[in-house]
């Protein structure tokens, strides 16, 4: 495609795929597009291994990294904490609730390791271990959420001549972000999966676009409910670089979820998610189960935790609960959910991840073509 930013990237097809599973990430890059590797709450040693063995896949195609550095954390200044100091730190009514729901669908308690010494999630330090690992491979991207890019992981960036992105919800967030140095902005709109804001990616893509015009030239990807090509040209239409995708790569063949969650995905519609503080702690878009209604609406809820705090419980009770479904457990199956934005409406089947990159294409070619004979003569 004749885009500066492909051209940057050395990229065939704007279409950047984030997942946390590095079959996907390759396959997609193979295919054309950009896989982006989620790598938070990793340790340096894992990701070490997950980019090695997709620098060994890739084809020598472009992959980036995706990390988080939330610049709102109830931890923040306190940077020798483990895994079980933050646990003790949990108040007792919310580890009981979290066990009521499991216990109300048959699913066994969650044992824990008091003296478990791992790093909290979300924790800065991590997060900048790994980033070190990730610079030592040939990535292209590296991309921060939750608020602005740190100025360090900007500077290691570019020293070793990646680019930077950041996951955005407002024309201010993208003001700011530029400022600092981002070279490339993700407008995400409250439809997407994860961590989202309020307005909806119709509207805020072009808000982006425009704030950022007098800037410079930063390609700004539109993220949130994308889950066809259609949807992509309609928002490359209206100004943006390329497509930042997620809940899509969850319903393939390649992708890290479940079967169980899969099934679920198929059987939703777009209304069947909600956006929650029930899974992280901060207004993140998840499949709708028993677990965001407890939370949300049983009168005895003691009510989310802020982060990181509220992922120490939902974390380990939801791998309980799938794994518990995958066992059989249909009251379990109830309690399954994952970070899934409103798009999973137009998922419709389970396909390979290479798959999915050409139905991209092909949806998005018969779009433009449909554009352009509006107009001809």
């Amino acid at each position: 495609m004749n885009n500066e930013l492909c051209n940057r990237l050395d990229l065939e097809f704007p279409l950047f795929a984030f997942s946390h599973c590095r079959d996907v990430v390759a396959a997609v890059s193979r295919a054309g597009g950009f896989g982006v590797l989620g790598i938070v709450n990793r340790t340096p040693e894992e990701v070490e291994i997950e980019l090695d063995w997709i620098d060994a896949h890739v084809q020598g195609r472009p992959y980036g990294v995706d990390l988080v550095f939330p610049q709102k954390l109830a931890t923040k200044g306190e940077p020798e904490l483990t895994y079980s100091d933050l646990l003790q730190r949990v108040p007792q009514a919310h580890k009981e609730f979290a066990a009521h729901i499991l216990e109300a669908a048959d699913v066994p308690p969650v044992s824990r390791a008091e003296t478990d010494e791992r790093r909290p999630p979300f924790d800065p330090a991590s997060g900048r271990a790994t980033l070190e690992v990730a610079l030592r491979h040939p990535v292209k991207l590296v991309v921060n959420a939750l608020g602005m890019a740190p100025q360090d992981m900007i500077d290691a960036a570019h020293a070793r001549g990646v680019l930077v992105g950041a996951l955005i919800g407002s024309k201010e967030h993208a003001v700011n972000q530029v400022a600092a140095g981002v070279d490339i902005l993700i407008a995400q709109g409250t439809e997407a999966a994860g961590h989202c804001g309020e307005v909806s990616t119709m509207v805020l893509v072009p808000e982006v676009i425009e704030a950022v015009r007098s800037l410079g030239n930063v390609p700004v990807l539109a993220a949130g409910g994308i889950a066809t090509g259609r949807q992509m040209a309609a928002a490359m239409a209206m100004g943006a670089a390329g497509a930042w995708t997620g809940s899509i790569w969850l319903a393939t063949s390649e992708g890290e979820s479940s079967p169980v969650l899969k099934d679920k995905m198929l059987a939703a519609s777009s209304r069947d998610t909600v956006r929650t503080r029930t899974r992280t702690g901060k207004p993140c878009r998840n499949l709708r189960s028993a677990w965001t209604d407890a939370w949300e609406n049983d009168p005895a809820s003691p009510g989310p935790l802020p982060m990181p705090l509220m992922s120490l419980l939902s974390e380990a009770a939801l791998k309980a609960a799938d794994q518990a479904a995958q066992a059989g457990n249909e009251k379990a199956r109830a309690i399954v959910t994952h970070a899934v934005g409103q798009g999973v409406g137009l998922i419709e089947r389970i396909s390979s991840a290479g798959s999915v990159v050409q139905d991209f294409k092909r949806d998005f070619l018969e779009s433009v073509e449909k554009l352009n004979s509006l107009v001809s003569s």
